[in-house]
């Protein structure tokens, strides 16, 4: 009986085995050649979203700078449109780079304010991501003690040995850490003991009408009690309305983050007051 021809797996182009493949393939390739062509012309600035104190709703906790990119016609492109994509590339490293400098430079211009910049595990490694660290710690000692760095837990969790050392050998300068997307993935709650997480970063799909949701509600305080066992500060993320807001802070949550207060900006007030300072 003659045997059936078939392709080898490793003859077949990437995204070639279906038409659905192919085209989530190509629109990977031209989102990455967006995210290079942005990065070699530093076509990027932060957003920035306050964190807000729930025991008073008009103080800010600190804010977060969110990376954004510019891309040809201007367009301000978020980074849940490209992250994913670039996270595991270099392309991703040199965007944490940028991050961190525009962040760094923000706090540096403006001695007021305490910023948090997202991170991967995979820039701890980076020489040009520490470069870009310790030359800014070195020239303004004010910086650490206002920087909070956001590592993912899915990120975390990847190198978790690694991500406990970079904490240890920051410390001595002040700097916070904050487990985003807390919930989301798969932390080995033994690692607690080890890392030196300050923030805990509750995940968006907990807290999105938590107010009517007796399960996000459970799940939400059994999160809340790992925080407090290890002492760490509380953020809801995602808080979109006024009765989740009143929820969370019934149940202690210390800070809430969301449209609710308000949408990241890339002009905030305190920039253009900041702006003024400098050229007046």
């Amino acid at each position: 009986m003659p045997r059936r021809f078939q392709c080898p797996i490793a003859d077949i182009p990437p995204g070639g085995d279906s038409p659905l493949n192919h085209a989530v393939t190509q629109r990977d390739a031209s989102t990455l050649e967006m995210v290079r062509e942005a990065v070699a012309h530093r076509q990027t600035l932060l957003a920035f979203q306050p964190v807000m104190r729930a025991s008073d709703p008009t103080r800010i906790a600190f804010h977060e700078g969110l990376i954004r990119l510019l891309d040809p016609t201007g367009r301000v492109i978020p980074a849940k449109d490209f992250m994913p994509v670039i996270e595991d590339t270099e392309t991703g490293r040199q965007v944490d780079v940028l991050a961190l400098r525009l962040g760094l430079n923000a706090l540096h211009s403006h001695p007021g304010l305490r910023l948090s910049i997202n991170m991967s595990a995979r820039s701890i490694g980076y020489q040009e991501w520490n470069r870009v660290l310790r030359h800014w710690l070195a020239r303004d000692s004010t910086l650490g003690e206002r920087l909070i760095l956001e590592i993912t837990e899915s990120s975390a969790m990847m190198v978790p040995e690694l991500v406990a050392n970079f904490m240890d050998q920051l410390q001595p300068y002040g700097i916070c850490f904050a487990m985003d997307d807390f919930g989301a993935g798969q932390t080995a709650i033994r690692y607690f003991k080890d890392f030196y997480f300050d923030i805990l970063k509750l995940d968006g799909q907990f807290i999105r009408g938590i107010a009517t949701n007796p399960d996000n509600r459970a799940l939400t305080a059994a999160l809340m009690s790992i925080a407090t066992h290890f002492d760490m500060l509380t953020v809801a993320e995602c808080v979109e309305n006024a009765a989740d807001a009143a929820v969370l802070t019934e149940m202690g949550i210390n800070c809430l983050q969301g449209y609710h207060y308000a949408a990241p900006t890339t002009r905030p007030d305190w920039l253009d007051l900041g702006h003024a300072r400098a050229t007046g």
